[in-house]
């Protein structure tokens, strides 16, 4: 919470005067829930050009300073003009209410909800650098560029069949081999994903798909933050274009782990490559069903109170 409290603590604005009607307001919207991690008042007059009133951002500065406050999705929600400012001011978006109409915390509620679940991840080591953005709620763009062409087809099947938007983008050491590229691929498109649930509430968290191509391939996945990757079948062929078939599994199961998803995996056929591809398909399938918001969006799929 932030406000301005024009002479507080001066004879025409006794502190206690003002600490009754503040703790009113502040146990009332806890009785339902709301809370405040932290109060920020600025006592001055706005003729004192102080640093701390708002719209400046001076009593939020070490705020910023010792948090990582996630921007996109941080909202500054108030009824003046100033609190817009303040948001322009910090890089936030606002949100304006309107004190006289009931509905209002509806809207504020419905507005920060059906914004598009989304994230960017950058990552970057000696053997890779990687940017991947997705968007959840959006089935495209899809780019993907990581130097193997098969992969980019797996990955562009997964986005494909999943209904996410993939921007993805490698440099990796190929003139090395395949493998820090496929692993760090699915390091940084696993985080994005998780990063773009959010806290998960109205998700179905589970997936289940058996797609048939020429080849059968059955997945489950649980999106429950206890990633488990477990899989059955085979691949005769040492690789496909220049994708090592080794590197297939190690992608799943890195990925599980930077997702935080319990996946099982099993196919069977003849042909190595439709084998692979009914792979990257079934993941994405069973993520377009996980990921699925329905019913409340105010539940989480679990009775743990967390996922």
């Amino acid at each position: 919470m932030v406000t301005n409290q024009d002479g507080l603590g001066t004879e025409s604005f006794l502190e206690a005067d003002f600490e009754r009607c503040q703790n009113f307001v502040i146990d009332l919207l806890s009785s339902q829930n709301i809370t405040f991690e932290e109060v920020f008042i600025c006592p001055h007059y706005e003729s004192d050009m102080c640093e701390c009133r708002k719209p400046r951002t001076g009593l939020l500065t070490q705020l910023l300073v010792d948090r990582n406050i996630d921007k996109a999705r941080s909202y500054v929600i108030g009824d003046r003009d100033t609190d817009l400012q303040l948001a322009d001011n910090l890089g936030l978006k606002a949100i304006k209410i309107n004190p006289k109409n009931d509905d209002e915390w509806i809207r504020v509620s419905d507005a920060i909800l059906s914004q598009d679940r989304m994230a960017v991840v950058s990552r970057e080591t000696n053997e890779t650098k990687i940017t991947a953005a997705v968007n959840l709620d959006s089935a495209s763009p899809l780019s993907i560029n990581t130097g193997i062409g098969f992969f980019d087809h797996m990955i562009e099947q997964l986005g494909k069949h999943s209904g996410i938007s993939i921007e993805l983008q490698c440099n990796g050491d190929l003139e090395v081999d395949e493998h820090h590229t496929v692993e760090d691929v699915s390091i940084t498109l696993g985080q994005a994903i998780k990063e773009s649930l959010s806290n998960k509430r109205g998700i179905g968290r589970y997936g289940f798909t058996l797609p048939m191509d020429d080849a059968l391939a059955t997945i489950a996945i649980d999106l429950s933050d206890r990633p488990f990757f477990k899989f059955k079948g085979e691949f005769r062929r040492e690789s496909i274009g220049e994708l090592p078939t080794e590197l297939v599994l190690h992608f799943f199961y890195t990925f599980s782990q930077s997702l935080g998803a319990n996946i099982h995996l099993s196919v069977s056929g003849e042909n190595d490559h439709h084998k692979i591809e009914a792979c990257f398909k079934a993941l994405g399938r069973a993520l377009s069903q996980a990921l699925n918001v329905s019913g409340n969006k105010k539940d989480l799929p679990s009775t743990k109170g967390t996922l």
